[in-house]
């Protein structure tokens, strides 16, 4: 039988969601890549219960996470009835809807119909009456956003989820959906986007100042840009390694000679500052606070514990942020 560290808050910062009274761990656990069959059980519980220890209160998913599909809501439903019942309120649950789940017409996109339908599914793989945050996790092109947002509002009506966000969206996107649910009164929480240090589109693009302006949270997710960033490839391509996979998310292409030797100079200053790469790629994603939380995946406890320990060092002097941006701007 689990019981919690009795200690589990004492070190992880927790920050405040936009202008709601939600407030998420710096650091939050992703089920994106290692809650499938292809896992062993035991180590997905074990990865699980690590987090919490903790202080990891956020579990973040997706109707079509796994693989396959489905799998890692399953998961977690199996354990949270085995390790989390007691602590259900200590959790926020995330989950999401808007990339292709099932055959048909109704199986993606933002229609009202798939969202709802795709939200009913999900909390019925988990074992949940609700989930604490629900999002529209691409904007549909041919959907009115109206509709989009209506089904956000809707779930929350209906007691299926607490707060609504949206990922992927454009700044502009972002904007009109936060008016829309403001005016149905279902207020926009949070936005996820990509963003690392070599992905900073939510920077330049505009993303992170019209989440300022509407007081809306962001949670980054790939902020070790799919592995990059985490030493592994800072001696070209290992065997196992993602890159060396058939993997549709990074293939040995990325993988060029001039990023290596970024990846090397960033390692150069994530040893002056006591880190390693993972945990100083962390630290700047969740630098100046503008950013409420960053997603990290983890294959085992031990790799979590090493993300987690980011933490220890958040703060960045303006040498080093030049240092940076320098290295990784070219």
């Amino acid at each position: 039988m689990y019981t919690a560290h009795p200690d589990r808050y004492a070190e992880m910062p927790y920050r405040r969601t936009g202008r709601s009274g939600l407030k998420l761990p710096a650091l939050s656990l992703g089920l994106w890549h290692n809650f499938g069959p292809d896992r062993p059980v035991e180590t997905q519980r074990a990865i699980l219960r690590r987090a919490f220890d903790l202080g990891v209160t956020h579990f973040d998913l997706a109707n079509n996470y796994g693989p396959p599909p489905g799998s890692a809501e399953s998961a977690l439903g199996e354990a949270l009835k085995a390790d989390f019942a007691p602590y259900r309120d200590e959790l926020v649950i995330s989950t999401k809807a808007g990339y292709l789940m099932w055959p048909g017409p109704y199986g993606e996109w933002g229609s009202r119909k798939s969202l709802l339908s795709s939200l009913d599914q999900s909390l019925s793989r988990m074992g949940l009456e609700y989930v604490d945050v629900f999002y529209s996790h691409r904007p549909d092109p041919k959907t009115p956003l109206e509709e989009t947002m209506g089904a956000l509002h809707t779930a929350v009506q209906q007691g299926k989820a607490l707060y609504v966000g949206v990922s992927n969206y454009s700044p502009e996107q972002t904007r009109e959906a936060a008016r829309i649910l403001a005016e149905l009164g279902t207020p926009l929480l949070i936005h996820q986007p990509r963003y690392s240090m070599l992905d900073r589109r939510p920077e330049t693009g505009g993303l992170l100042d019209a989440l300022d302006e509407l007081e809306v949270g962001s949670i980054a997710y790939s902020p070790l840009e799919q592995g990059l960033l985490t030493g592994r490839y800072l001696n070209g391509i290992p065997e196992d390694s993602r890159a060396a996979s058939d993997s549709p998310f990074l293939n040995s292409d990325a993988v060029t000679e001039e990023l290596v030797g970024k990846l090397r100079g960033l390692n150069e200053i994530a040893g002056s500052r006591g880190q390693s790469l993972a945990q100083l790629a962390l630290a700047w994603v969740l630098r100046q606070g503008r950013v409420t939380s960053a997603l990290v995946g983890a294959s085992s406890p031990r790799q979590l514990e090493d993300s987690v320990a980011a933490i220890g060092n958040l703060d960045f002097d303006a040498d080093e942020l030049a240092r940076i941006d320098k290295i990784v701007q070219g």
